[in-house]
């Protein structure tokens, strides 16, 4: 999910926010290692000064991109509308995988920038990395809180075994496996029964 804006909303934007948008576009295309700042300040149409005075380090910029993905993605998507789906907390579970399905079909499918910036950045204890760990803790946390609702006895656990889930139908759908959340749901069904919660 990648769009987070229109062309006609650029002219008015600053500098910087026309570096930000261009590093959120070619990092979730191309991931954050490939992608180097003369090709971000080529997309933005911006000087490498401004980019600089915004941005002091590839590393900024990548940390912005992670940031708005969150409010993008994570906030704006995932959870605004896995909450507008379901009336039940098990209902707003498992309609993340309904997501999942839709954005899974779609040709600009990205993946999890989470996932892959953690990926790229192998160093444990580099800030980016650390981000990433954090963005996607962060979502095993709103996991929580709807295991909670739905009165799951351990919600720490069953959030981490729904986000095991979750990143596992993310990958699968890399590799082309066009029924990967139509799986992962349906393994969501069992997990959600087996705390005997009333799931379809």
């Amino acid at each position: 999910m990648t769009n987070d804006g229109n062309s006609s909303a650029r002219s008015t934007e600053s500098g910087g926010e026309r570096i930000s948008r261009a590093a959120y576009e070619l990092f979730s295309r191309q991931g954050v290692r490939d992608v180097g700042v003369d090709a971000i300040i080529a997309r933005a149409g911006a000087a490498k000064m401004t980019l600089y005075r915004n941005f002091p380090s590839k590393d900024d910029l990548i940390l912005d991109f992670l940031s708005r993905r969150e409010q993008l993605w994570t906030l704006g998507w995932l959870q605004h509308e896995s909450r507008l789906r379901g009336s039940r907390p098990q209902d707003q579970l498992l309609a993340i995988f309904d997501l999942f399905g839709e954005w899974f079909a779609r040709p600009d499918f990205e993946g999890c920038a989470f996932l892959t910036t953690m990926m790229e950045i192998t160093d444990r204890e580099h800030p980016v990395r650390r981000a990433s760990v954090g963005h996607l803790a962060r979502i095993r946390g709103y996991l929580a809180e709807l295991a909670t609702a739905a009165g799951v006895d351990d919600p720490v656990l069953f959030a981490r075994q729904w986000h095991v889930l979750m990143k596992g139908s993310i990958m699968a759908a890399h590799e082309g496996d066009a029924e990967a959340a139509a799986a992962a749901r349906a393994l969501g069904v069992l997990l959600l029964r087996s705390h005997e919660i009333d799931a379809a």
